[in-house]
């Protein structure tokens, strides 16, 4: 039996072309989630009477844009077809790129966030149909690889993000002569400009791939004619032990990795001693490890079981982050790099594995709740950017920790759950 599971198909050939194209979703979104990760420290300096925590509501906005639109997400999906939401999530994307203009004239906090939650309520209707979508290209045996192999793209977005945010942002951002940012009065409208530049110019190719997008034929399968049975599919997901721990390991994992990436500008500067923008380098270090983690990690699922490579990586995720707690130095730099290494594996997991059992109208309706999980990263960032106003950067990472014991507690309960079915079914 596990021979022929590891001999399924991966995709069906006829279905490469959109595979392809959905695929490449997952960098755009990539590059957005980390081009934005650096900007607290900078708009904490162009607008300089916000704290830390008033800062990072840039990433509240951001992530409650996914919370919010998760379940518009699966109406679009339900009502019409997983393309129609991928259309309308991209077009949103680019809408809320190309607000960052208007909101650069006219100068106040507010109108920055209001324009990142509209770029990420975008994101949140594309990944809430992009993810399922993945799903069911192919065989059911091989749908949490599938989905690994999709995400493999995203880290090639976010390494892209990091490097525009690197090159075109930090810099460019003017120092004073302690190496931190310093931005006067008379240079805020050129900073924004700086700020925004990598904003318009992704937006101007997403107009691009929205086109190709439009104009390519895709599979159909995932429409499910016109009646949306949305609350009743979601009691009935409640009712699902599994599929519950999956959304609440998944607000976990993303409050962790949001807030491990952000303060990452924060740690290493204090730690090392070098300027914001020489930090980054360290963190595109991680970005990439991200990324190349991903790809191993989706090909041990071919011998391994995912939730026993959850349990470990969520392990050794929470052991590196004691080390940057309460070792710091080098030793503590250097575990907060490998972290996203081990974090590489987590969302696509998370996700794939809540999906598992349920059937078309459930896995719909649920990857809403498992995109609705992405409120973690507007909750627990500026959570830990109060702790770094209260106390340090350090203990600051106590929540990262805190959310690896919850996703290696959600790897454990998978693994009983699995064994209890191997037993039901013998």
């Amino acid at each position: 039996m596990k021979t022929k599971t590891l001999k399924t198909s991966l995709l069906d050939k006829k279905y490469i072309l959109a595979f392809a194209l959905l695929s490449s979703c997952f960098m755009w979104w990539g590059i957005a989630n980390n081009l934005t990760d650096p900007l607290v420290r900078v708009f904490k300096a162009i607008f300089g009477e916000l704290s830390t925590f008033q800062a990072s509501l840039i990433q509240f906005a951001f992530y409650f844009g996914y919370f919010s639109m998760a379940i518009p997400g699966a109406i679009i999906s339900r009502k019409f077809s997983y393309k129609t939401g991928v259309l309308v999530g991209l077009g949103l994307y680019a809408v809320g790129c190309f607000l960052l203009y208007p909101s650069t004239l006219l100068q106040q906090f507010i109108f920055f966030c209001i324009s990142y939650y509209v770029l990420a309520c975008g994101l949140g209707i594309l990944e809430t149909n992009a993810n399922p979508y993945i799903l069911v290209l192919g065989p059911r045996e091989t749908a949490t690889r599938r989905l690994n192999f999709a995400q493999s793209f995203n880290p090639i977005g976010s390494v892209t993000g990091i490097l525009l945010a690197q090159l075109l942002i930090m810099a460019r951002m003017p120092l004073n002569e302690s190496g931190d940012i310093y931005i006067a009065p008379e240079q805020v409208n050129e900073t924004l400009n700086i700020v925004i530049f990598p904003y318009l110019s992704v937006a101007a190719i997403l107009v691009v791939v929205w086109v190709l997008i439009a104009i390519t034929k895709m599979p159909r399968m995932s429409d499910a004619g016109s009646d949306v049975h949305l609350f009743k599919t979601f009691r009935k997901l409640l009712s699902n032990r599994k599929y519950v721990f999956a959304v609440v390991a998944q607000f976990f994992y993303v409050g962790a990795q949001i807030s491990v990436w952000t303060y990452t500008n924060f740690y290493i500067p204090e730690h090392l001693h070098v300027t914001p923008e020489v930090a980054l380098r360290y963190h595109t270090v991680a970005l990439i490890l991200f990324g190349a983690s991903r790809w191993v990690f989706t090909a041990l699922m071919k011998k391994y079981k995912d939730h026993n490579l959850l349990l470990i990586a969520s392990v050794i995720a929470g052991i590196l982050t004691l080390n940057v707690i309460f070792v710091g130095g080098l030793v503590g730099v250097y575990s907060l790099i490998g972290i996203s290494a081990f974090m590489s594996l987590m969302f696509p997991t998370i996700f794939g594995m809540g999906s598992e059992g349920l059937d078309d109208e459930q896995t719909k309706v649920g990857s809403s709740g498992l995109i609705m999980a992405i409120l973690g990263g507007a909750l627990i960032t500026p959570l830990q950017g109060a702790l770094i106003d209260a106390a340090n950067v350090n203990i600051s990472y106590i929540l990262p920790f805190i959310c690896f014991i919850v996703i290696a507690g959600f790897a454990y309960y998978s693994s009983k759950h699995y064994k209890r079915r191997l037993r039901t079914n013998v």
